[in-house]
């Protein structure tokens, strides 16, 4: 079972997915956050972009249990944040595909402001960051590698650890 710090990471997360505000996500809100995404990305195949996104819709949906799996609730989404350490592949790739998607000039490496637009492409609206990218710059070279995003993003998804750089990865938790 999904801890109370990994529903409180959660949250805000479920809170940017869930583009018309009603509590579930559905296959419309998993489609409008690819087309956000697509309309930003970086030097990246569109198409895998979405194909990624949208291929966790069947994973949550397999977890729905209230209305035939055609909206997911934030217990559900918990759920099957609970089994993201047994698919680390699958967590990996999405990793790759975001960090590849807010690489913006394809050099190999995530910036300040890179990640502040992945933030803010995220949630939809602007969002301060200049208090966590200093989090995840482990090394304090002004950027994200892709194997630190990796483990970043793993940390959040798959962690349930306060201390964890990853812990901010979609920014500030949600109070």
């Amino acid at each position: 079972m999904a801890s109370e710090f990994q529903r409180k990471k959660v949250v805000g997360v479920f809170r940017a997915m869930d583009v018309d505000g009603d509590g579930r996500l559905t296959e419309a809100d998993f489609q409008a956050l690819a087309r956000r995404w697509t309309a930003v990305a970086g030097p990246v195949d569109p198409a895998r972009l979405a194909s990624v996104m949208t291929g966790w819709w069947p994973v949550l949906q397999a977890a729905s249990s209230h209305d035939g799996g055609h909206a997911v609730t934030l217990d559900e989404v918990l759920h099957v944040v609970d089994g993201l350490g047994g698919m680390a592949d699958a967590v990996s790739g999405t990793a790759d595909a975001m960090f590849e998607a807010i690489d913006l000039n394809g050099d190999g490496l995530i910036s300040r402001a890179e990640y502040g637009a992945l933030i803010e492409t995220w949630n939809g609206t602007p969002t301060a960051t200049d208090e966590i990218f200093p989090r995840l710059d482990l090394d304090g070279d002004g950027h994200l590698t892709r194997d630190e995003f990796r483990i970043h993003w793993t940390e959040f998804w798959a962690g349930d650890d306060p201390n964890a750089p990853g812990t901010y990865v979609f920014g500030a938790l949600v109070e």
